[in-house]
């Protein structure tokens, strides 16, 4: 059965940036379950897998603008430090949830000053060419409950209450 939209595809997956340092990888741990088509991988791995099958080895080449887009100037912000006195432990790496004009978005502390922090809302792989190897385990036909829910169930359903 060849991957097309709507199809489960449970797959092994290990990452790697332009330098071939290892950014993440499912190999060590449990597979990936998406449903085809649903937008939950970036476009470039999605669009690679149309058309394999199941024991299919492989690796894709995915530019930046494929993946998680250029980096933005304007996406990095230094803000007074009494925004976050609610908060104990804020040092450079510390992941935070902000209130912005497109909505709530994860930024992450790039610099702590005295008075004042900076944070970069970028996705932390923005403007980086990324190369998966992947490794298909399985292709199948995605059940009508999968679909409304806009995800794959594992054994005994997702949990939702319904």
């Amino acid at each position: 059965m060849k991957i097309t939209a709507n199809k489960v595809v449970k797959l092994h997956y290990a990452v790697s940036d332009s330098e071939d340092s290892l950014i993440d990888s499912s190999y060590d741990h449990q597979p990936l379950a998406i449903i085809h088509g649903s937008g939950y991988l970036i476009p470039g791995l999605e669009n690679a897998l149309t058309d394999h099958v199941a024991g299919d080895k492989f690796e894709v080449a995915v530019a930046a603008d494929d993946a998680y887009g250029q980096r933005h100037d304007g996406y990095v912000q230094t803000v007074p430090k009494e925004l976050f006195a609610d908060i104990d432990d804020l040092q450079v790496g510390t992941q935070l949830r902000a209130s912005t004009d497109e909505g709530e978005q994860t930024v992450i502390v790039i610099d702590v000053q005295d008075n004042e922090i900076t944070v970069d809302g970028n996705h932390p792989l923005a403007g980086i060419d990324l190369k998966f190897d992947v490794e298909i385990l399985e292709v199948r036909d995605a059940t009508e409950e999968e679909l409304a829910h806009g995800h794959v169930h594992g054994e005994g359903g997702c949990g939702h209450q319904h």
